[in-house]
């Protein structure tokens, strides 16, 4: 989460949405996130309104739509011409590379 602090990011990055380093409002946007991620043809207005009812504007909501559908569609990508690397996840997040995965 841009702007989060390290132990936030940590968090996230566990998916540990019920760690104590998360906010509420936080927990509800990647809540809201982890469904765009996993399901989004099951979104409903009822969903979009919770991350309302949790203090984000619909600019944010809508940013975070956004910022979800690129980060599925780079990974699509970078499926489609086999530019995954194993071993990526299992690097500490200071050793990954800070440009595109190589190739295997």
């Amino acid at each position: 989460m841009q702007g989060g602090d390290d132990a936030c990011i940590e968090a996230i990055s566990r998916r540990d949405l019920d760690s104590d380093a998360l906010t509420e409002p936080e927990r509800a946007l990647m809540r809201f996130v982890e469904l765009l991620t996993n399901h989004a043809w099951k979104t409903t207005a009822a969903d979009v309104q919770k991350v309302r009812d949790a203090g984000w504007s619909d600019e944010q909501i809508a940013e975070a739509v956004y910022v979800t559908a690129m980060f599925a569609f780079f990974n699509r990508v970078a499926d489609a011409f086999g530019l995954q690397d194993p071993a990526y996840l299992q690097m500490a997040p200071e050793e990954r590379p800070a440009g595109p995965k190589p190739s295997p």
